[in-house]
Formats: C-alpha cells, structure tokens, sequence
C-alpha cells in the first residue's frame, strides 16, 4: 500500500497542488477541519486516519522525537525546513516517499527533505 500524507497547516499550497498531480493521496489540516489544533493533537490525527505527516513546522521533530523516546506510535513524519528545500524539490521528494516506502516502513520515523 502506498504511503498516503497528512499535510501540515503550514506546507505552502503549490506543494500539495504538486503532489496531488503527481497521483499522491494527500488530506490537508484545513481539509481536515483541524486548522486549530496543537502539534500532537494533528499526529494524532494523522495515525487515526493512516497518514504520515508532513510539515514544515520545527515543532514538530520535538513532537516525534518525544515519542520516540516514550516509545509512543506515531505515523511517521516528513519534514522540510521552509528555507532550505523547494517546491520542486518537495513534490518531487514526497512523491517518491509515497510511491517507493510501505507505511510501516516510515512509522515512528522522521525523514528529513531534501532527500539528496
């Protein structure tokens, strides 16, 4: 089964725009109705639903790597800073996420892009 994402609030529109046309299953936080939570209630949410998270939010490697520590299940998160990557470079990456990695593959596990 292929990797299917849980788009962050803060992950620029051309990104998911991008990885949609590349074929890529993706449900936003504002799609999602859950605009307004906090960090651990969205990856919550992403392992609800089966998705692995990807944002641009820093906040969210403490989030995962805290679980990590306590051993908590999370369903994996992909993370690019907002500086360092491009559009491009994000759409081509997490299409290649998803369509290379199973969902167990990526579970509890942070991927940082790009990643070249």
């Amino acid at each position: 089964m292929a990797v299917r994402f849980y788009f962050d609030v803060h992950v620029r529109k051309a990104v998911t725009r991008g990885v949609r046309s590349r074929g890529v299953d993706v449900l936003t936080a504002q799609e999602d109705g859950s605009r307004e939570k906090d960090d651990p209630e969205l990856l919550d949410r992403a392992m609800e639903l089966g998705r692995v998270m990807f944002t641009q939010d820093e906040d969210f490697l403490v989030e995962a790597h805290l679980r990590q520590q306590d051993g908590r299940p999370f369903p994996g998160v992909v993370y690019a800073h907002q500086l360092n990557v491009t559009v491009g470079q994000c759409v081509d990456d997490l299409e290649l996420i998803a369509k290379v990695y199973e969902p167990e593959e990526i579970a509890n596990c942070v991927e940082y892009l790009p990643l070249k």
